[in-house]
């Protein structure tokens, strides 16, 4: 027989549920799930940092810093596309380090690089200040706008915001790769997509909390305490995780039972071979990992569907501004966006669906976690209707880019979750970083191509199904949305027919 232990971790505006299943003959799994419970926290904490660091500079530019270093778009789009370059090449090789390093140390790199990123960028004002040989702040307002000054104060303070961004990148580049080792560590295969996506609603709840925090920080003590604030959460997060994280095998209160439920997976059998036991030490080549089906079939999963989920929190509120002259400064527009954050936060029950069907169904995890993507899959094609809807009231939209926006973070959970279906840990992160680079790739080429067509649509009052100019341009980008995670799954599945999992010699 079997129960349900039921943990909740509880934070201002979320509401996540652990279950781990366990046998009721042992007394003794107490430990191990509170630690389950406690890192999922930690993870959870983590990757909510990691979106508000990425987010200070975008809430903070437009009415804080444009105006001192005399920016214009040009300036702030040079310096967000190269922080996507930089990520999304970082996530190549920050997974290999995370497995040449370990969890914990790798996890505590990652998190005081980009940390020290994030604050780096309050001194970008003086460091400007100082290159031009202008006393403060004040003195930078007061220059004449359009002068050669001016654009000097412009060029540079942007390669210094470049040089602090890059340093961010490299550093939140290694947020998801260890993360999911840490999944693979401490949970088996049918647990660790609810895992994922307990950890992953932090990208939602730092998308829901940086509005309502960083403007009002920058507003009340300057942009540079905004980064500072925001940034020395990560050194908080590494205290913590330097004295708690241990991995079951070394963990002193892990019993014998705990760690075979957190191993069972070694014992597992396919096609009458053991393919889940791995020494210790053993390791994988990255050259290898690219000679396998499955790499390439969770890159492309990423590449299709990664830029669906950026553009989605990217361009929502110039959606809202351009089409129903809803600014984000007036209540409606933090409603609808705050709306849509909220709606995000179901994804937390997309987790536990592979579950449910395993235990229904008998399939093994792979096969589960497939079958629960096409149900995810197929959500997006809401998006179909916003257009339309929005006919009648913004709120339609809204609430349909909220669903797909669900549906991204329930596939999003399960995808990274087919790694540790198929890989040895020692491979896991160096995966996680491959098929994040190929999500990087994919979302800079959405964002990209959204804003050629937006202008074009606008300069040539574009057709589309009823609409004309840039509403007929978010309709096509809305049906790329809308299809590509069934494209995503299709081409998942024909690489990856049925559950293989990598075995090595």
């Amino acid at each position: 027989m079997e129960f349900v232990t039921m943990f909740r971790l509880r934070s201002e505006r979320t509401c996540a549920s652990i279950a781990v299943v366990l046998p009721e003959s042992s007394a003794r799994f107490l430990w191990s799930v509170i630690s389950s419970a406690a890192y999922c926290a930690m993870l959870f904490f983590a990757t909510t940092v990691n979106y508000l660091d990425r987010q200070v500079l975008s809430l903070t530019w437009d009415e804080f810093i444009k105006p001192e270093f005399h920016w214009n778009e040009y300036h702030y789009g040079l310096i967000t596309s190269i922080f996507s370059i930089v990520y999304a090449v970082c996530m190549l090789f920050a997974g290999r380090f995370i497995d040449w390093m370990g969890t914990k140390k790798g996890y505590l790199w990652a998190i005081g690089v980009w940390s020290m990123g994030a604050c780096m960028h309050a001194l970008c004002g003086i460091a400007t200040e100082a290159w031009v040989g202008l006393p403060d702040a004040a003195a930078l307002r007061a220059v004449e706008a359009g002068s050669a000054l001016a654009a000097t104060i412009a060029m540079v303070s942007m390669y210094f915001f470049i040089a602090a961004r890059c340093i961010l990148a490299l550093g939140e580049a290694g947020n998801f790769p260890a993360a999911i080792k840490v999944t693979a560590e401490y949970f088996p295969k049918k647990d660790r997509a609810y895992a994922t996506s307990i950890f992953n609603a932090g990208a939602s709840i730092g998308a829901l909390f940086a509005p309502l925090t960083i403007p009002l920080l920058a507003k009340a003590w300057g942009w540079e305490m905004a980064f500072i604030v925001i940034g020395a959460l990560g050194f908080v997060w590494m205290g913590f995780w330097v004295f708690m994280y241990k991995k079951p095998s070394d963990h002193p209160k892990v019993n014998a039972a705990e760690l075979e439920y957190i191993e069972q997976d070694q014992h597992e059998v396919v096609d009458g071979e053991t393919v889940g036991k791995e020494q210790e030490g053993e390791k994988i080549s990255f050259w290898r990992t690219l000679s396998f089906k499955q790499t390439w079939a969770f890159a492309f999963g990423k590449f299709m569907t990664d830029g669906v989920w950026w553009f989605f929190l990217f361009w929502t509120p110039s959606y809202l501004n351009s089409q129903f002259g809803i600014k984000m400064s007036e209540g409606l527009g933090v409603a609808l966006i705050f709306t849509l954050y909220a709606i995000t936060m179901l994804s937390i029950y997309g987790g536990k669906l592979p579950t449910i069907i395993i235990n229904k169904t008998g399939l093994n995890p792979y096969a589960a976690r497939m079958r629960a993507m096409l149900i995810f899959a197929f959500i997006p094609l809401l998006v179909l209707l916003a257009q339309p809807m929005g006919t009648i009231s913004p709120w339609f939209p809204i609430i349909l880019i909220g669903l797909g926006g669900a549906a991204h973070q329930s596939w999003s959970a399960n995808i990274f979750s087919t790694i540790g279906d198929m890989f040895p840990k020692s491979a896991i992160a160096t995966v996680t970083g491959i098929g994040g680079m190929a999500g990087g790739v994919g979302s800079m080429i959405l964002q990209w191509f959204a804003g050629w067509l937006f202008v074009y649509a606008d300069e040539t009052a574009m057709q589309f199904m009823g609409f004309e100019g840039k509403p007929a341009g978010y309709f096509v980008v809305f049906c790329i949305c809308a299809v590509a995670y069934l494209i995503g799954w299709i081409v998942m599945k024909t690489l990856v027919p049925k559950y293989k999992p990598i075995v090595l010699d």
